[in-house]
């Protein structure tokens, strides 16, 4: 098959850690061709949808892992699969590419679905499963904010599109700077914050579990670094090998169908304790964390997901 990675420069990431390398380097020993773009090469020409990159080959060799062709332009619709696997912000900019790769439907296959994609990002999908999610609000407005952590006194304030660890913060019952941090956030931003109640568990972990086509496959546990209250690895957090607990397996029951359904096929939910916090459909990782620790071949089970569904 031909395979489109709509991402950011497959010639920087880390060979040992990015899971889109991973799946490009599993889909080439699958006997696959792989096609690189960058998201601001992305076009909507007279109705086409045009990409200008390259194709390429891996290698897990460091600072040589990726051959690039010459430069050129194609039509998605002449490709197999694309692969929507840039990082956030979930800014505009990337909702229009999920916009753009909608109206491959029907000829080309592009995971995760860019629909369901735009409609359940990270945070909000969450919303759907209020049992199963620590208190939440989602607000722009301060005296909401403030008026939810004086019911809860510790909290976790955070963007509501944001990612990597980036801008959380955890804000306890003598803290005294939300209106300061309120003002910071809505002086460059028009989006609304979310706020959670803290979760003590968090210091023992937070637990990402990867499910492939709604089907739980195995977790990694995420330990924040010393003094440190987020677990994001692109902040420190170091990865440890665990288990699936009972409580996480029923998570992944209730949420799993809906995920299969809407074509979320790689998807890594958070797990604090016995809560979940997001399920990460945009641009999730782990893969290699996962295999390593558990020996299972994560990008294999993902590509006879989409093999089948071609």
């Amino acid at each position: 098959m031909k395979i489109a990675f709509q991402m950011d420069p497959i010639q920087s990431v880390n060979i040992n850690g990015d899971s889109s390398f991973r799946l490009a380097e599993e889909a080439q020993a699958r006997g696959h061709e792989l096609f690189f773009y960058s998201p601001d090469k992305l076009a909507y020409d007279e109705g086409r949808i045009l990409a200008t990159g390259q194709w390429f080959t891996v290698q897990r060799v460091q600072g040589d892992h990726a051959q690039l062709g010459p430069v050129e332009q194609i039509d998605l619709a002449d490709v197999d699969v694309v692969w929507l696997r840039q990082d956030p912000p979930f800014d505009m900019h990337y909702i229009t590419s999920t916009h753009l790769l909608d109206r491959l439907k029907g000829k080309t296959l592009v995971v995760n679905d860019p629909f369901w994609v735009r409609n359940y990002p990270e945070k909000l999908l969450v919303l759907d499963f209020p049992d199963l999610t620590p208190p939440t609000m989602i607000a722009r407005d301060l005296a909401s904010i403030k008026a939810f952590k004086a019911r809860h006194g510790d909290v976790i304030l955070k963007p509501l599109y944001g990612n990597g660890g980036a801008g959380v913060f955890r804000l306890d019952a003598n803290d005294r700077n939300l209106t300061s941090l309120h003002e910071l956030f809505t002086g460059f931003s028009r989006e609304p914050l979310i706020v959670q109640k803290f979760l003590p568990d968090v210091s023992a972990g937070d637990k990402r579990v990867i499910l492939v086509d709604g089907e739980a496959v195995g977790a990694i546990n995420r330990v924040p670094a010393e003094g440190e209250t987020r677990s994001n690895m692109h902040v420190g957090g170091r990865p440890e090998k665990i288990g699936l607990t009972e409580r996480d397996l029923e998570i992944c029951a209730r949420i799993g169908p809906l995920l299969k359904e809407k074509g979320q096929v790689f998807v890594g939910i958070d797990v604090i304790g016995t809560y979940l916090t997001e399920i990460n459909v945009t641009s999730p990782t782990g893969i290699q964390e996962l295999e390593r620790f558990d020996g299972i071949n994560v990008a294999e089970k993902i590509w006879q997901a989409i093999e089948a569904k071609l």
